[in-house]
């Protein structure tokens, strides 16, 4: 039997989830046959073609063993079918013929269906020797909800998650499909099965959210980019800027010749401004997709939006240029602190944007909007640029409208007002039909935190100051990494204390007697272990809030199905959580104080609405608060393709809340979740007004897969498009906009429609609450101020990145000529000194990193670390014997022979002058050197300074001091730390940096001896490892080496 086999696998929301053709086989190859074995009593043979990639950087490497023919194609993606009829495989070719083919086809454009590009990477099949060459069949392998879907000789089946060795009979009879489905679990395969299989065709997927689980049996696989697609350089430095931070930063050239550019804020705000674009009629003008989210640092938005400007301004238009800047309702993003990047390359392209005929459209809401929106008008008007700038109380798309839009097409925009029916179900049938396991939200409801996340349990607790509510909605936070203990929050302007307990168990004994909400901050490696351990509580923890993302959808299934047994739900995962106004916040959900307050999510109102994205859930928000009365409650569900709560299982839910008056669905492209609920429309289990649009309906635009913000954002069939979704609700009976930027309008009718048939009677709005401020935030808006405890003029780690003097540390690495050196110089002296200074330091430091265990600090080192302490201890007791006689000289030595210097003194009356003080001359003497045996570290230095310095001044004095010195004694020579100590004197004095004052001020500040405590650091830890590493007991001086005074 000869197969062709496509597995549907899990994607990641990322990158392409589907591996190279070559890597198919080679996964095939390496783990297929072991399945078979273990699947079938009798011995399955099979037989999977070898492979040879071909790419860029990988040249053909003939492995081939056999003689058969080969096939050779692009690895992009495109089925053999798509292939062979664009003409670009070659079939029955031995190796002369692959390379001639290889040589005619690579690097050539071609057409493959309706996309021309370049083909990069190519795989060689070696099938000409293919056992079974007719009867191909096709098994598609998927994976859904319940299980894996197996289509196989025109029959499906779903093998169920839960199925322990049992699968559909007429699968028994094929060993390879029992294999591939159920590896770990066979069911007993049928005397008459073949004996040989073979796989002609694969198109493996791989969830790569699970490649922490699974790398090592995966190895190192590619995963192709569209055909067409290539990564642009532009894309490629947004994707390295994305790599170097926690936050989003996305992009993708379109048309390099396009109009309409954008730079949006939030990756849900992104698909349905490219969405509105589309729709109105702008879809070959569109020049970019993107997005940037996350909070940004203020240098990477910066970076962001000189990429795209650049691109944008690289060719002229008659016509002009649009620029849409927009994003919607930030939950946290600080908005002033990411526009300040957009301002600043703003200026920086100025006069190109001004060149290109640009005209700029803002909309923005989220903290500090205001003044980041008055930033950006300022500048566009310093720069002499036409801008719109509007804020949360504008639709999210209107600038798309208005830059787009003529005004007599503006108002023929305006949708027509709804029929709203109003249907009255019995309160006993909504309940039924509304029954699911999510529990009810009361001013009472409670939550267990798992992870110590304050500035969550902080939020949750200012939400329920705004509702009013009695007493804290977090019951306690669980921390299995720390230690049960205590932690203060602030409950309105009161201090509270939340228990914090090391393990789930823990809390639910000492918390138990009410049910309770999990809020699961677990990260995507733990949370699955965590959610299965508080399934076991399921009496107690009725709901959880899984946040996490990436969580493989192997493991994701799993836990939906445990939870479904034991009557728990699951929101999530990659969910931000959801609003029960009035009640309860889980999480993070709703933003920032200035959001709760602009939705008015401090009191309930009549609408129900849910979303996969948390970023557009804030935006919901915002549009059912200018639009109804606002929110009785709102769920996003999560981004990844199996979610706990489905979109039916919330609007269920609604249906039979009787305080909530009509529904808001915002579905996106992908999945078939917004079907199931065009059905229950259908068959009455809804009957409330729903208000629905689905996002990403621009797919249906381009020519090549795009991967919107989630993992389950992605059309996987014809009738997972967005369009094709939003017609079946409206022909269920839904009111689905034209576009989404009719989705507020419509809300609006829908709800006045319902407030004239009195099925709402809207309240009058109660005052508006009063929470406490924090200083932070308002130190961040300018309204107090207080002096700072430390000034720190060196270093800064608020950016992207820390910097030493304001040079990035990236910076330094990559900068051959600054080194350690050129660190310390930036740290310590604030500048960056000429190259030949900071190989000086690094002289230096080598020079007297060590001399020897005998010295009094290795000495003390030795001792402690013999007596057990630890590095740092035993460091301490080493450095603590630098001084006035150990290592302090250079300090010392600087100043003296600076001083005789500067008086005019000659060495010879310098050396009388000590003399009759009785002072020692510090620098001067050494134990066993001389004039004719010196020191070696001295002859380095003096001879870099000789070669480097400008002037040595001060050394030469030295110099001569030593000549009078060593008549009296041979070993009183200028020592080590004399020579630095005059050396970096003459370096301060005469390098042109410092002015003399300056140079002076270093000198008195110990500069010096710091020189000595670092580089001595370095033996010293040196000395700690030896003896650990020797392992050398307990020292204990020995008596003989010790004189006792019994006496008097």
């Amino acid at each position: 039997m000869a197969v062709r086999e496509a597995w549907d696998g899990c994607t990641h929301s990322l990158s392409p989830a589907i591996v190279s053709l070559h890597d198919s086989f080679r996964l095939l190859r390496s783990h297929l046959q072991g399945f078979l074995d273990t699947a079938s009593e009798k011995k399955v043979v099979l037989w999977v073609p070898d492979t040879i990639p071909v790419g860029p950087e990988e040249p053909l490497n003939w492995t081939f063993t056999g003689s058969g023919k080969c096939k050779v194609l692009p690895d992009h993606l495109q089925t053999l079918e798509t292939l062979t009829a664009a003409g670009v495989v070659g079939q029955d070719l031995d190796e002369a013929g692959v390379r001639a083919w290889l040589a005619a086809h690579a690097g050539k454009e071609c057409a493959v269906g309706r996309v021309r590009g370049v083909p990069s990477h190519f795989t060689v099949i070696q099938d000409g020797d293919c056992p079974h060459r007719d009867n191909v069949e096709t098994l598609q392998v998927s994976s859904v909800r319940e299980g894996e879907k197996v289509t196989f000789l025109q029959q499906s089946t779903v093998i169920p998650l839960h199925a322990e060795g049992e699968v559909e009979a007429f699968f028994s009879q094929e060993p390879l499909v029992v294999a591939l489905v159920r590896p770990l679990s066979i069911a007993e395969i049928a005397e008459d099965a073949s004996d040989s299989v073979c796989i002609t065709w694969a198109a493996l997927q791989l969830d790569e959210t699970a490649g922490y689980l699974c790398a090592d049996r995966w190895g190192a696989c590619r995963f192709p980019v569209g055909f067409g697609r290539p990564e642009l350089p532009e894309e490629k430095a947004v994707h390295d800027l994305d790599a170097r931070t926690g936050a989003s930063l996305k992009f993708t050239l379109l048309n390099r010749q396009g109009r309409v550019w954008t730079l949006i804020a939030g990756g849900g705000a992104s698909v349905v401004y490219t969405d509105t674009i589309c729709e109105y009629g702008y879809a070959k003008e569109l020049a970019n997709y993107g997005e940037y989210s996350g909070d940004p640092p203020e240098e990477f938005v910066y970076e962001y939006a000189k990429v795209i400007l650049g691109v944008m301004t690289s060719s002229p238009e008659p016509h002009g240029k649009i620029l849409l800047i927009g994003g919607g309702v930030a939950n946290f993003t600080d908005v002033a602190s990411t526009f300040k990047g957009l301002v600043k390359a703003l200026k920086e392209f100025g006069a190109a944007l001004k060149a290109c005929g640009t005209t700029v459209w803002v909309r923005r809401g989220g903290p500090n909007y205001a003044e980041g929106l008055a930033n950006m008008r300022k500048t566009c008007e310093e720069i002499g640029i036409p801008a719109k700038v509007y804020g949360p109380e504008a639709h999210l798309t209107s600038i798309v409208r208005d830059a787009l839009l003529d005004k007599e097409a503006r108002n023929s925009s305006t949708p027509a007002a709804a029929e709203v029916k109003i249907q009255q179900a019995s309160s006993a049938k909504r309940q039924r039909r509304g029954s699911n396991s999510l529990m009810e939200f009361t001013a009472e409801t409670q939550a267990f935190v798992y992870g110590m996340q304050t500035k969550a349990v902080q939020r949750m607790l200012d939400f329920d100051t705004l509702c009013g509510r009695k007493g804290p909605s977090v019951a306690a936070i669980v921390n299995p990494t720390g230690e049960a203990t205590f932690e203060k929050f602030m409950f309105g302007s009161a201090d509270v204390l939340i228990p914090v307990y090391t393990s789930l168990a823990d809390a639910v004994e000492k918390h138990g007697k009410t049910p309770k909400m999990l809020v699961n901050f677990a990260s995507f490696r733990s949370v699955y272990s965590a959610t299965m351990d508080a399934l076991k509580y399921a009496s107690v923890i009725k709901t959880h809030a899984i946040i996490a993302e990436g969580v493989p959808e192997a493991l994701t299934r799993r836990l939906h199905y445990e939870a479904e047994k034991v009557g728990v739900a699951i929101i999530g995962p990659a969910t931000v959580g959801g609003m029960m106004p009035g009640r309860f916040r889980i999480g993070n959900a709703g933003g920032a104080v200035e959001n709760l307050v602009l939705a008015k999510l401090y009191r309930a109102g009549s609408v129900g609405y849910t979303t996969k994205s948390g970023g557009m859930s804030n935006e919901l928000n915002n549009i059912v608060a200018l639009n109804t009365d606002g929110v009785r409650e709102g769920i996003a569900i999560g981004g990844d393709r199996w979610p706990g709560l489905r979109f039916l299982d919330v609007l269920l839910r609604f249906e039979a809340d009787p305080d909530i008056k009509m529904m808001v669905l915002l579905g996106e492209v992908g999945g078939r979740e917004e079907f199931l609920v065009a059905e229950a429309i259908q068959d009455g289990r809804i009957t409330k007004p729903l208000v629905c649009w689905c996002c990403g309906t621009a797919a249906e635009a381009f020519d090549y897969d795009v991967q919107f913000g989630h993992a389950g954002a992605r059309a996987r069939a014809a009738d997972e498009t967005a369009g094709a979704k939003n017609r079946a609700l409206a022909q269920a009976g839904a009111h689905v906009p034209r576009s989404f930027d009719e989705f507020g309008d419509l809300i609006a009718l829908v709800y006045q429609a319902l407030v004239k048939a009195g099925a709402i009677v809207p309240a009058s709005e109660p005052p508006v609450p009063k929470l406490p401020s924090d200083y932070e935030s308002l130190r961040k808006k300018g309204l107090v101020r207080k002096p700072a405890n430390f000034v720190c003029s060196i270093s800064d780690d608020r950016g992207a990145e820390p910097t030493y003097a304001g040079v990035p540390i990236s910076e330094i690495a990559k900068d051959e000529e600054l080194g350690i050196g050129g660190a310390i110089s930036l740290l310590w002296f604030r500048k960056r000194l000429p190259r030949y200074v900071s190989k000086f330091i690094e002289l230096c430091v080598v020079a007297t990193a060590d001399h020897g265990p005998c010295v009094s600090g290795a000495h003390n080192t030795i001792v402690a670390a013999r007596a057990g302490k630890d590095l740092v201890s035993s460091l301490i007791s080493g450095l603590a014997t630098i001084g006035p006689r150990f290592g302090g000289a250079l300090d010392d030595a600087a100043r003296m022979f600076a001083a005789a210097l500067d008086g005019n003194l000659t060495a010879a009356a310098f050396v009388e002058k000590c003399k009759q003080d009785k002072t020692v001359i510090m620098g001067i003497g050494h134990r066993v050197k001389s004039l004719d045996n010196p020191d070696a570290r001295v002859v380095l230095i003096k001879e870099y300074a000789k070669a480097h310095f400008p002037a040595t001044p001060l050394l030469d004095f030295a110099l001569a001091v030593e000549q009078i010195t060593t008549r009296k004694k041979a070993n009183l020579i200028l020592n080590v730390d004399g020579c630095i100590a005059v050396c970096f004197v003459d370096l301060l004095r005469g390098c042109g940096a410092f002015t003399r004052s300056e140079a002076d001020e270093l000198v008195s500040n110990g500069v010096l001896n710091g020189l000595f405590v670092s580089s001595r650091t370095i033996g010293l830890v040196g000395h700690f490892l030896d003896q650990r590493r020797l392992k050398q007991p307990l020292y204990r001086h020995p008596y003989d080496d010790v004189t006792y005074l019994t006496d008097g």
